[in-house]
């Protein structure tokens, strides 16, 4: 039997115990037939002309219709005044065919396109997009963001909603933070879960590439990112998935000819904003003005752009060659190679890489055993810059010379002290920094995974799926410094290796599935159940900071982390009439993270839908083609990013200079480290209601949900009662955290001619999050933990009970009536004591937007095509840490021989001292930004062997805000030394051989 004919696109399975019990019966006629009219017969087949037993036969705008026999066969009376048919079938194209006469009509159907348009792929499995029952979005190769891309997850920004993706820096070597509805968490992880064909990856880093492990997956291997969002499409990966889940499926070879494809994107990246600080003459002013005459006597004669001496123009290029088709009859093949390399904004930053990966998918014995072989390995050569050099070349004196004149320091012109060293504690030269540092990485990672999907041949519906992953990765580096640096002038220079680290993760997956279209019942059955293990180790050597004598300075311990996670999981989605769907998943974790009292945690979600489309009074609407009512309750749980260890006594080796003495010996100790034994899962309860829509025919398209997350049994970090443990804060399970939000999505194609096509894609998110309790004894006075970035030991921002988390916590700043001008050191007294202290602290709006807006465009004319993605924040707030911590007088001097920049904003407030805590600084950073601008021309085939197609682009094209720092956009919420995101110019010619 051929295997379309059981839904092929759906991976899914049943207990083998109940498989008897559900097998259908005889085929029945599935409505009754009308008396009278014309009388036609035919046969139902396939591609493949074999029959399709169980197709259904309608008569257009009727009820009227029947099912085809065990030969495909059918017979059916049309009423008066009918003149077609409609015939579909799972997994098949539907037809809808015009009937002249009486007699026999045979119909032969085709596959479904087997395309992320209609096909998803979730988790252990796919399933058709219009019989999701949860919030499932997919963004497909053909929609992802263009350019010169780095690290994949820039592939959606800003196409999904709920989805929020920030890249860390400008720097190429930096990663991005992605979060999907929020987070759900405050202490633990808020990273979503990544699967990788099949593989759940590891979140964090290695030495040498920490914080962007994704940048080890080339983008161009990528075919679609699946992002699963409620509770229901994400309680299958369980302890996990509280964060949500994105599913990466790489591409593979297709059953055509064999194909050639080379791409080359070529790039030059420029700076945009800088912080706004005084220039040259502002500052010579402001020190002739005001300074004394020590600081005056600091003055240069020269001109120095202190940014343009550690800033560039970086060029950039990408680089992919794939071979995909097959080599032999069911034996699809693809292999790829890609070259990477970018420059960064400033100078010595550079990340560079190589990627291969070969994808191999034989099939056996009539396609019923399909073997899937996936590999991709990469290697990163990381090269750092000092990022110290970005505050430097915005406070160092503009006045000066670059160079010195004389071989002291390498040459560079520094702050010297009376006895000639650098002055301690000084700002050293921006150049000096980025040049007499170096600092470099080499990672390899390989990720490779064997699926087998065996189809039994003694019962077709049933298959069983094995998965075996590898995940592989090993990162090293080395740094140096010369002794002659002021950088490190006084410890004589660093010159050491770290690492190497060596991360391993192994899974084995195997689940059965079955996959049942009952005929004489109208009903889809489609269950999974499985069983998960996955081993996760990491072994860092140790290793010793050395100066360039070879004296250590300070010394890292090895480490060695390991963690398991055992799990057993069902699915059950079951569609009646193509009209009702409901969806039952459950699993069960165990992990070696908590004590054994505690390991074990069990994650249920259920689903309802109604496609109110298939009903009668709607199935031959003209205007309305899709509606869909969608709503689903489940649990997810978290155990990601509080390390392996914390329910257990550890006890840390002590550093150099921190022995004991006994006698004439140092001798090191250990220390007991901070534990609770009783820690347990994290869980969050979810409840998801949506509807998706669609109109004229599936040309107007799209979803809205609303969802609310209740988290608790918090694993935060919060004070511990004095003398109960070994630390002052204590990781333990505390607290509730409630949010709730809002998201819209919409698809058109406005034209759609031969020689003119727009598409257009927009969504938009309402998301809002509150700490409902921290208090580790139920009842207890409300709770206020400082968190956040921090500057000379001020902290920003707060955790507060029954507010928004990460809230600004500052003085509210009072102002001059008749200049508007900020009053130093005056706030409100907002307790009304008299007095202002800690008690007039305030908590005053937040770095997550009220709303998250994204829009997509694509213009085809001819050969022409003409992108555009813009992305918007509504609502979010940045503090201007540059702005705050350079913007008063008593900052241009630290010492007697340096005089530093100071920040334009000092013009406006004149403040002689820092106002850390100001509210004056909390700025509303709503932007919209125009990410990027594409113009394409398609040659078309040049000869009979090649095609070509060449595309001109503009990534981070502008930036609208009111915001006055560096970016609105930053890690935190907190605007200090920013790495400025650049602005790239790129050119890309494909060619398809």
């Amino acid at each position: 039997m051929n295997e379309r004919k059981l839904f092929h696109p759906i991976i899914t399975v049943f207990a083998i115990a109940i498989l008897y019990l559900i097998l259908p019966g005889s085929t029945s006629p599935l409505l009754a037939q009308q008396e009278g009219g014309r009388r036609i017969t035919g046969v139902i087949t396939d591609e493949n002309n074999e029959p399709l037993t169980g197709a259904t036969i309608l008569v257009t705008g009727t009820t009227i219709g029947t099912t085809a026999g065990i030969n495909g066969e059918f017979s059916l009376t049309l009423p008066a005044g009918k003149t077609e048919i409609q015939v579909s079938f799972i997994g098949y194209e539907t037809q809808v065919v015009p009937v002249v006469d009486r007699g026999t009509v045979n119909i032969q159907l085709q596959p479904e396109s087997f395309t992320l348009d209609n096909l998803i792929v979730i988790g252990y499995g796919t399933q058709r997009k219009s019989d999701l029952t949860g919030s499932v979005s997919n963004v497909s190769s053909k929609d992802f963001n263009v350019g010169l891309i780095g690290s994949p997850e820039q592939l959606i920004n800003g196409k999904v909603s709920g989805v929020q993706i920030m890249s860390n820096s400008g720097s190429p070597t930096s990663g991005s933070t992605i979060r999907i509805r929020g987070g759900a968490s405050l202490n633990a992880s808020n990273d979503p879960l990544i699967v990788l064909d099949g593989v759940p990856l590891e979140n964090g880093g290695i030495s040498g590439n920490s914080g962007n492990f994704l940048s080890l997956i080339n983008p161009s291997d990528i075919e679609s990112m699946t992002i699963l969002k409620d509770a229901s499409s994400t309680a299958i990966y369980g302890s996990r998935a509280s964060n949500g889940v994105i599913i990466i499926t790489t591409k593979r070879g297709t059953d055509d000819r064999l194909r050639v494809t080379f791409n080359t994107t070529n790039s030059v990246q420029t700076r945009t904003k800088m912080a706004d600080m005084l220039s040259r003459d502002q500052f010579a002013d402001i020190i002739n003005g005001r300074g004394t005459v020590e600081q005056k006597a600091l003055l240069g004669t020269t001109s120095t752009d202190w940014n343009d001496q550690i800033f560039r123009a970086a060029s950039g290029t990408d680089n992919n060659l794939s071979i995909a088709g097959r080599i032999a009859s069911q034996w699809p093949v693809r292999v790829a190679f890609g070259y990477y390399n970018q420059n960064g904004l400033m100078k010595s930053d550079n990340a560079e890489r190589f990627t291969g990966s070969f994808s191999f998918s034989p099939s056996f014995f009539a396609d019923h055993l399909r073997v899937t072989l996936n590999g991709k390995g990469a290697v990163n050569n990381n090269r750092f810059t000092n990022n110290e050099a970005i505050w430097a070349a915005s406070t160092f004196n503009p006045t000066l010379p670059v160079y010195s004149g004389n071989s002291n320091f390498g040459g560079y012109d520094e702050a010297i002290d009376n006895s000639g060293n650098p002055v301690n504690g000084g700002v050293r030269n921006p150049l000096g920094l980025v040049e007499q540092y170096y600092s470099a990485s080499r990672v390899s990672r390989f990720i490779g995974n064997a699926d087998i999907d065996y189809k039994m041949h003694f019962l077709p519906e049933l298959k069983l799926h094995t998965t075996l992953g590898y995940d592989h990765a090993e990162g090293k580096g080395e740094i140096y410094v010369p002794s002659e640096a002021a950088q490190y002038y006084t410890t004589k220079g660093r010159d050491y290796g770290y690492g190497p680290q060596k991360n391993t993760n192994r899974l084995l997956t195997a689940y059965l599935n079955y996959n049942k279209y009952l005929t004489s019942v109208k009903s889809s059955i489609d269950a999974t159940m499985g069983y998960d293990y996955q081993f996760w180790k990491s072994i860092t050597a140790p290793y010793s900071e050395l100066n360039t004598i070879g004296e250590v300075q300070t010394t890292s311990a090895a480490g060695d982390q390991r963690h398991a996670l055992i799990s057993y999981y069902a699915r059950l989605n079951y569609t009646f009439d193509n009209r009702y769907m409901f969806t039952a998943t459950v699993r069960r974790d165990g992990t070696s993270r908590f004590h054994r009292d505690h390991r074990w945690g069990t994650f249920p979600s259920v689903a309802l839908a109604w496609r109110i489309s298939e009903e009668a009074f709607l199935r031959d609407n003209p205007l309305i083609s899709t509606l869909k009512l969608r709503a689903s309750y489940g649990v997810t749980g978290q155990q990601e990013g509080i390390g392996n260890y914390n329910y257990l006594p550890v006890y840390t080796y002590s550093q150099e200079g921190a022995e004991v003495q006994f006698g004439d010996q140092w001798l090191h100790t250990y220390r007991p480290e901070a534990y609770v034994q009783n820690l347990k899962w994290e869980t969050t309860s979810s409840w998801n209601m949506g509807f998706d829509f669609g109109f004229l025919k599936d040309r107007i398209t799209g979803s809205l949900d609303y969802y609310t997350r209740q988290t608790k049994d918090l694993l935060a970090t919060v004070p511990s009662p004095a003398g109960s443990n070994f630390d002052k804060n204590i990781l333990t399970n505390v607290g509730n955290v409630d949010s709730r939000g809002v998201e819209f999505t919409l698809n058109a194609t406005l034209v759609n001619t031969r020689d003119l096509t727009w598409d257009v894609s927009y969504n938009m998110t309402w998301q809002k999050m509150k700490v409902k309790n921290l208090s580790l004894v139920e009842g207890s006075a409300t709770m206020n933990t400082l968190v956040g970035p921090t500057i000379d030991s001020y902290q920003f921002q707060v955790l507060s009970e029954g507010y928004e988390p990460y809230m600004f916590y500052v003085y509210h700043q009072l102002y001059d009536e008749e200049t508007g001008k900020p009053i130093e050191g005056a706030y409100a007294d907002l307790d009304g004591n008299g007095v202002i202290n800690s008690n007039d602290l305030y908590r005053y709006k937040s770095p997550a937007p009220d709303f998250i807006f994204g829009l997509s465009t694509s213009l085809r004319y001819d050969k022409w095509t003409l992108g555009m993605s813009f992305r918007a924040n509504v609502g979010n707030y940045v503090y201007n840490g540059m702005a705050m911590n350079t913007g008063a007088w008593s900052t241009v001097s630290y010492n007697s021989f340096q005089i530093n920049n100071l920040s334009a904003s000092y013009l406006e407030t004149g403040f002689n001292n820092r106002q850390y805590l100001s509210d004056y600084y909390v700025r509303n950073a709503s932007f919209l930004k125009m990410d990027n601008l594409t113009l394409g021309y398609n040659f078309g085939r040049i000869t009979k062997w090649c095609a070509v197609n060449v595309s001109a682009m503009v990534q981070n094209v502008f930036c609208i805000t009111g915001y006055d720092g560096v970016d609105p956009e930053v890690p935190n919420g907190m605007d200090l030394s920013f790495y400025p995101r650049p602005r790239t110019f790129s050119l890309n010619v494909g060619l398809e051989f």
